[in-house]
């Protein structure tokens, strides 16, 4: 199937976060899987990327569901509540009767609608998340199984236990991450794609004890302590951000 116009909601997952063109600005995934689709629909296919690191699961839905519908696209990607499992408090069922919502009024359009299961992060990360991450893992497949969606298992895909495909914070995938993301996508698509997009590096050697604390207590200093400062002060790393394509605009064009 040749889809004519796709549009990506979400956080920095979604924007693209750490995957960075030569000029700054973030390809990620979603551009990834974009370029890829307009091969076959050709030069008029529309690509919006509505996400903006940062944005917790209401966000997400206040700020771009309706835009989303009011382009008509007949693609769609939704990944959203990992910025919500980071909270001290939080009710993961309650996000995925959220994006429940969200899907079902997306399909009421006819759009197809791209869901995910996320990676497993918690090897590095407190393990509340995973707790928290597998309520929504299992919401995103019933939710894809209720409405026809297309799930996206990366927590199946024991290649996101690899380092090198997440970038230094622990958090937002490496450009290798980001490349294998879009080819899953792809592949459940039912797209071609190349296959060095599915390649993972070799596994690094082991880190012996004391080089890995003392990388942890770089990580905590450098990445964790600025997340709960800004967090105390009731601040986002989004605060400032607008969305990078927030209308439907052929591959190669930008606002």
């Amino acid at each position: 199937m040749a889809w004519r116009s796709f549009v990506a909601m979400g956080d920095s997952f979604t924007e693209g976060l750490n995957d960075a063109y030569p000029d700054g600005t973030f390809r990620g995934w979603a551009d990834l899987v974009a370029t890829r689709l307009a091969v076959d629909s050709g030069p008029d296919f529309g690509y919006a990327n509505l996400a903006v690191r940062g944005k917790v699961m209401h966000q997400i839905v206040d700020d771009q569901l309706e835009p989303t519908l009011a382009m008509h696209p007949d693609l769609v990607s939704i990944a959203a509540g990992g910025n919500d499992a980071l909270r001290v408090r939080v009710d993961p069922h309650a996000l995925v009767r959220e994006l429940d919502g969200v899907v079902r009024r997306l399909r009421d359009t006819g759009a197809d609608v791209i869901l995910f299961r996320f990676a497993d992060v918690t090897v590095n990360l407190p393990a509340i998340l995973g707790r928290r991450a597998a309520v929504l893992n299992d919401g995103a497949r019933l939710i894809a199984r209720r409405y026809g969606g297309h799930l996206v298992d990366l927590f199946a895909d024991d290649a996101f236990r690899h380092p090198q495909m997440w970038s230094p914070d622990r958090l937002h995938l490496s450009p290798a991450g980001h490349r294998r993301v879009a080819g899953q996508v792809l592949n459940v698509l039912g797209v071609g794609v190349d296959e060095d997009w599915m390649l993972v590096p070799p596994a690094p050697e082991p880190t012996p004890w004391r080089l890995a604390r003392t990388a942890d207590l770089r990580w905590a200093r450098e990445h964790l302590a600025p997340w709960v400062g800004r967090h105390l002060l009731g601040h986002s790393s989004g605060e400032l951000v607008s969305p990078k394509r927030p209308e439907l605009m052929p591959i190669g064009m930008t606002e």
